[in-house]
């Protein structure tokens, strides 16, 4: 009995062997048809070999610093070889310890993930994976993120041919570029850039094991949001670091020990100057290869821009918007919160604006005495803002008139009030604890400097804040130059015969109209009349009705020319009132003229691109490239002389014209309306211009070797005040610049070109003088225009304009009536249309 029932067990036992065997190799069949049927359709991973992933392109400032980033992948890409090894190490130790030994697949990984996620299901932990580098390359590159078995099977059957195809180092190469590891960043490269700022080989251990704590899941990690478990899993990952034997113990407990910081790459003050011209930069470049080279291409692009005169720049121009703010009163607070207990939390829900100035900040009002008003500030710290720093805060009134003079604080701030404020402790004896009272202008404007030789911009601002408003308008705002546009009439009489000591009658002028207005009648700034006056003299003092006057003897014709020659306007109506700039323009296109005025008559154009070179490093395009013949000779010989390169830009006006017209303007700034330069005590000159009812402000200053236009108005046209002209508004804000811009400039008189004579005259008469006495300066004149004693009796084009002016009985009357000269001018108006 007992041998029939070994036996039957047997049978029993064989049978299920064969059964057993029979399923497994049913399962082995199925498994590879099923393998083969999801690997049938596989993406070819010899397209590894052509990879060319997405690179940002980066943005240089003319001194080399980087200003901005274009991306939708903020990758780098670096060659494995320029890899250092404790970052390969790193992400090794992390990722797939054995990598260099496993051919795509790790078998004792797999086994280990599975015996440690029966663990984690019990538990209810995430569960432990273990894909290899090579895996997780097939993955990020030829397939999708689905987390299903299909995808997972061919996953594994591509690495395994990867490993085939590729070397390790390759391998890495295309992992360590590819990989995502948060905040923007795709690759180590980026990644060391964007959290640490730093290059992959200035990375300290610390922040490498960082890095490689990352592709799990970067924001499981995040430096501030998750801290403790970001450095938990930085420490884990330089234990393992340990462990696999790439780093001492004494270099494990170093790192460990370090604080996880991170930096916030292209913020701070030099970045937000730079606002305005990296945009023009972002829509030139976009323009020029469209939006797959310019945020995948790679693209290395030089720009122009002076990154200390940019700041500078931007200083002065806020400076001066706050100054004229602070002028015209105070407009009221924020916000009212309601005072009392809990005012630190109601303080800091309230919504204040971007982008304030340095050291500006929202405060409450928790009270007023007689002699200050006591404020709060989100610190939860107080202070105080003095009787006397509220003094400027009258009310503003939608006239433009100002509200009483303020008395005691309670007229200006009410409890509750939400304000702005700044330190002003050391400021005329102020303590520690007080505070000024501050607010955003409403008025805007720009400034942009250039080299009046290349026409590089050095500088751009093109508003208060580009966070407020993007609106560039430096580049963009078409607005009246007013005055500014007059060097360009004088210009176009110097070229027609008149000469700097020429005279033109400054009396009541009528002219007829245009079709809306029977006659034209323009008005001196002062409301009065100086009679006969040289040219010097009235573009010194930006005398509009002798202006006006000379436009019409000469004709609209040669001013048209010279406008449109110098490329202010495309198409000049030759009316009287445009000889006082009353057509449109932008500043660039203004500063660009002028440009061409010191750099002796040739045309500039504003570039803000110097080079730009694709990925390869190839340049595909460069703003200047001259002929040289002997620039491109392999060896240097003793008797190949420097190169000379041959003058390629455009003559747009004589360069005596040009010189003749800037020794005038250097007049300007030392007797006319643009003496605000004149304390920064080197050769400057500089022009005003102030439109119709003080509605635009400008100024366009310049040395031998920089140029700088500001603009100030409201974006809505509006009155800026009455004395709001561009000497008192827009001047001082190219001063500020100036005086930090030209700091590294050399003291240098404007360069004389030939056929220049220097002669000494009476500015007021033209008469010939000698130095020293009173009112004598050197005039520049052509050689043969000079006056001389018996002027009156030549032929010459000085004769020829007294005499157009002394055969007009009318103008002579009027000139007597107009009676001697008086006071100067300050800057002009365009005059009205009567």
């Amino acid at each position: 009995m007992r041998l029939f029932t070994l036996r039957n067990t047997m049978r029993m036992a064989l049978w299920g062997g064969i059964a057993a065997a029979v399923l497994a190799l049913v399962g082995f069949i199925a498994a590879a048809v099923y393998v083969v049927r999801v690997t049938d359709d596989l993406p070819n991973h010899r397209q590894l070999e052509e990879y060319t992933p997405p690179i940002m392109s980066r943005v240089h400032a003319g001194d080399g610093l980087l200003i901005a980033e274009y991306a939708r992948e903020h990758r780098v890409f670096v060659p494995i070889d320029n890899i250092p090894q404790n970052v390969v190490h790193a992400f090794i130790s992390a990722e797939d310890k054995n990598f260099y030994e496993h051919g795509g697949l790790d078998l004792r990984g797999i086994i280990r993930a599975a015996v440690s996620n029966i663990g984690n299901v019990l538990n209810g932990r995430r569960l432990e994976g273990a894909s290899t580098i090579t895996q997780q390359v097939a993955k990020n590159f030829l397939l999708s993120s689905e987390q299903r078995i299909e995808r997972k099977v061919r996953e594994m059957v591509l690495s395994r041919r990867i490993e085939r195809a590729f070397t390790k180092d390759e391998i890495l190469e295309l992992y360590l570029n590819e990989i995502y590891l948060g905040n923007r960043a795709y690759g180590v490269a980026a990644a060391a850039l964007n959290y640490f700022g730093k290059s992959l080989d200035e990375l300290e251990l610390h922040e490498i094991a960082y890095l490689a704590a990352l592709p799990k899941g970067p924001a499981n990690y995040h430096p501030e949001r998750r801290r403790e478990e970001a450095i938990a899993r930085r420490n884990w990952v330089i234990g393992r670091m340990l462990d696999n034997g790439y780093i001492s113990a004494e270099a494990a407990e170093e790192a460990r020990a370090q604080p996880l910081q991170v930096v916030d790459r292209l913020s701070g003050a030099t970045y937000t100057a730079a606002e305005y011209f990296v945009e023009n930069v972002r829509r030139q470049v976009f323009s020029m290869y469209g939006e797959d080279e310019l945020y995948d291409g790679g693209l290395s692009i030089r720009t122009t821009l002076d990154t200390s005169m940019q700041l500078a720049a931007r200083r002065a121009l806020r400076d001066g918007l706050e100054a004229y703010d602070r002028r015209h009163g105070y407009r009221g607070p924020l916000e009212t919160i309601e005072p009392g207990e809990g005012w630190e939390e109601r303080l800091a829900a309230v919504e204040t604006p971007r982008d304030l100035d340095e050291g500006w900040m929202p405060a409450v009002v928790l009270g007023t005495t007689a002699s200050a008003a006591r404020i709060g500030l989100m610190s939860g710290e107080e202070g105080e803002i003095p009787m006397s720093a509220l003094e400027w805060a009258r009310e503003t009134r939608p006239d433009g008139e100002l509200g009483p003079v303020v008395s005691r604080p309670s007229q200006v701030l009410g409890e509750g009030d939400v304000i702005l404020v700044a330190s002003i402790a050391g400021q005329d004896e102020y303590e520690e604890g007080q505070y000024g009272l501050r607010q955003v202008p409403e008025i805007n404007g720009g400034i942009l400097a250039m080299d009046p030789h290349t026409g590089r911009v050095l500088a751009m601002v093109g508003g208060y804040s580009f966070q407020h408003s993007q609106f560039n308008r430096a580049t963009q705002a078409r607005r009246q130059p007013g005055s500014s546009f007059k060097p360009f009439v004088y210009a176009s009489a110097l070229d027609h015969g008149y000469t700097p000591a020429s005279l033109i009658l400054d009396a009541p002028f009528v002219a007829s109209g245009g079709p809306e207005e029977r006659f034209y009648m323009p008005s001196n700034y002062s409301d009065r009349y100086y009679g006969m006056s040289t040219l010097r003299l009235g573009l010194e003092l930006s005398r509009n009705v002798m202006t006006v006057r000379l436009a019409q003897e000469m004709g609209m014709q040669p001013i048209v020319e010279y406008g449109e020659r110098f490329g202010i306007y495309d198409d000049m109506e030759p009316v009287l009132a445009m000889a006082l700039g009353a057509g449109e323009t932008t500043l660039e296109r203004l500063v660009a003229a002028y440009a061409a005025l010191v750099n002796g008559g040739r045309e500039v154009e504003p570039t803000i691109l110097d080079r730009v070179q694709d990925r390869s490093g190839e340049t595909i395009y460069a703003h200047e490239v001259l002929p040289c013949e002997t620039c491109d000779v392999e060896t240097w010989s003793g008797d190949l002389l420097e190169p000379v390169f041959p003058e390629v830009r455009e003559e747009v006006v004589d360069p005596v014209t040009a010189y003749q017209v800037v020794h005038m303007l250097e007049g300007a700034v030392q007797r006319g309306t643009g003496t605000a330069l004149r304390a920064l005590g080197r050769p400057l000159g500089g022009k005003t211009g102030t439109t119709n009812d003080f509605r635009d402000a400008w100024f366009v200053g310049f040395g031998p070797d920089l140029v700088v236009g500001v603009y100030v108005g409201f974006d809505t046209p509006y009155q800026l005040g009455d004395g709001e002209a561009g000497g008192r508004v827009a001047a001082p804000i190219a001063r500020d610049f100036l005086a930090a811009a030209l700091e590294n400039y050399p003291v240098a008189p404007f360069r004389v070109p030939e056929g220049v004579r220097l002669v000494p005259v009476d500015r007021q008469s033209g008469e010939p003088g000698a130095l020293g006495q009173p009112g004598v300066i050197l005039e520049a004149f052509r050689p043969g225009t000079e006056p001389s004693r018996d002027t009156e009796e030549d032929e010459s084009g000085l004769s020829f304009a007294r005499a157009t002016v002394s055969d007009d009985p009318l103008a002579l009357l009027l000139a007597d009536e107009a009676g001697e000269e008086g006071e100067e001018d300050n800057d002009d108006e365009l005059g009205g249309l009567y």
